[in-house]
């Protein structure tokens, strides 16, 4: 066996409960995807929606569970 190999599946496994969590519950959280800065443009047939500020708080999120199950 791999040493770690089964730690690893751990991890992946809680990263996969907790993308499913934040699908199913990704509506009755409000604020998500509706964030100043968030950049949203509209016109007649066109329709562009980047939502940069809520990458960045994902983002920032994520950095710090991974340093957490790192060590």
């Amino acid at each position: 066996m791999i040493p770690g190999f089964g730690k690893m599946f751990i991890i992946i496994g809680i990263l996969f409960i907790i993308i499913g969590l934040a699908f199913i519950l990704s509506d009755k959280i409000p604020f998500i995807g509706r964030l100043p800065g968030d950049i949203h443009i509209k016109k007649e047939n066109f329709s562009f929606y980047f939502p940069i500020t809520t990458s960045i708080i994902i983002s920032i999120i994520l950095t710090l569970l991974f340093s957490i199950f790192k060590k």
